[in-house]
């Protein structure tokens, strides 16, 4: 990981300046939640996030790292209509996907439970969720040390007519971007995971799913 963080890291003149507002407005959402910690773009029709948005900093990433993890919970500043329970996902086959990621924001019992509400979760592959987006969650906090600070950007793509879970009838995201940047630090950079259920290759690395920002338009999310 050390290796892969040099190699990426020092890679710091950006082409592309990245606007996270196009992907968290009203427009775009039909609901945005906020709290301290990070901003949900909402979408009632898919019953799930489309954007998820926060930042971290250096000084707080590895400032605690409490263990014990709290349970899942329904987002109660959304319509009841539009909660998604924790037990929707039981005998899915598919994990309850983080995108704020608890590990970045373990430095509080506040701000660890926040990442457990349901609208930050979002149906991911076992394969995808605990071996291929949690080596891009670890570099990003690696990079947040380095940097000082680092904005995250997630953006979660559907297909025109996504597969859903049966109850609740959640849309099953077709893939994920993350965006990570730092304007002072003119530091940019944009990865994509296909949400599949294919074999998990041992050999997976964070260059593998580099892509070019300029790549990420609204237009080629649905």
């Amino acid at each position: 990981m050390k290796k892969i963080l040099s190699t990426i890291i020092l890679l710091t003149v950006t082409l592309f300046a990245f606007n996270s507002q196009t992907y968290m407005n009203n427009n775009y959402c039909d609901k945005i939640i906020k709290n301290p910690y990070f901003q949900v773009c909402y979408d009632y029709k898919l019953m799930g996030a489309r954007t998820i948005t926060y930042t971290l900093n250096a000084n707080k990433v590895n400032e605690v790292n409490i263990k014990k993890r709290p349970s899942f919970h329904t987002e109660k500043s959304l319509d009841r209509a539009y909660r998604v329970s924790p037990k929707s996902y039981s005998k899915t086959g598919y994990d309850r996907g983080h995108m704020a990621n608890d590990a970045s924001f373990d430095w509080s019992m506040k701000s660890l439970n926040s990442t457990y509400t349901m609208a930050n979760i979002v149906p991911q592959h076992p394969k995808v969720n605990r071996y291929q987006w949690i080596k891009v969650e670890r570099y990003a906090r690696m990079v947040a040390r380095k940097l000082g600070t680092l904005n995250i950007v997630n953006i979660i793509q559907y297909s025109h007519n996504p597969k859903r879970l049966k109850k609740q009838n959640i849309a099953i995201p077709k893939g994920f971007y993350k965006i990570l940047f730092n304007k002072e630090k003119n530091f940019e950079r944009c990865f994509y995971y296909k949400n599949t259920s294919s074999r998990y290759d041992k050999k997976d690395k964070l260059k593998k799913h580099l892509i070019e920002c300029s790549l990420i338009q609204p237009n080629l999310l649905f």
